[in-house]
């Protein structure tokens, strides 16, 4: 039973994954107001129902693998043994790892990272998906907040875990635009990585600098 449960969300995880690439790959060609969801299930074998089941928005289908930043956030951010900052950190390195591995699995280096500028420039042409980018980030805080917030016995809606939360999801956004100012045809790979770290961890340390007060986690009780 097990084996079957496993092979049907492995398959459930490559459709979703098949999905959000075509979709990504016909917005990028086509403009985003010009393809459909139904185009996008079309090109994948699947009725936009069966679209529907995987994702609850158009933007969503473009933007799925943010999902694994509130995953990252929970788990980090909850590590006692990790500073607010550190946690943070983590979470903005796997994803640059996670950049990087996608443009190097292109056997051309400038056609893969011009196809990732012409994602960044989707994104900002496009009102919805600025908008559904800003909204997730929105959420991001919301998540910080609470995970912190319970390791450190505040309230999430107190001022300490709100403002620490909006620091660091900036260290987010930071590497955001980072990503898309560095990574460009051209120019190496390594080379661009290792600036967009540089200046994540240059902004990193003036707001471990802020965070230095920040509450202690709280003591684990025993029985």
């Amino acid at each position: 039973m097990k084996t079957t449960e496993g092979l049907r969300e492995r398959k459930k995880r490559a459709m979703r994954r098949q999905l959000s690439d075509t979709a990504a790959r016909l917005f990028v060609e086509h403009g985003f107001d010009a393809v459909r969801v139904a185009d996008v299930g079309e090109a994948c074998g699947v009725s936009e129902k069966t679209v529907f089941n995987y994702f609850p928005s158009k933007e969503a289908l473009l933007l799925d693998r943010l999902e694994a930043t509130a995953d990252a956030l929970r788990t980090h951010l909850s590590d006692p043994a990790l500073p607010p900052v550190g946690a943070m950190l983590t979470v903005l390195d796997q994803e640059r790892h996670g950049v990087v591995a996608s443009l190097a699995a292109d056997t051309d280096t400038d056609r893969a990272l011009a196809q990732y500028q012409r994602f960044g420039d989707l994104i900002r042409s496009t009102p919805s998906l600025r908008a559904y980018r800003s909204e997730t980030a929105d959420r991001f805080v919301d998540i910080a907040a609470e995970v912190l917030a319970t390791r450190t016995g505040l309230r999430p809606d107190d001022p300490e875990p709100q403002i620490a939360a909006a620091a660091l999801l900036g260290l987010w956004r930071l590497q955001f635009r980072a990503l898309r100012a560095h990574l460009r045809p051209g120019r190496p790979l390594p080379a661009a990585i290792d600036a967009v770290a540089g200046e994540v961890h240059r902004a990193a340390r003036l707001v471990e600098e802020g965070l230095a007060t920040f509450p202690q986690p709280r003591a684990a009780t025993g029985a």
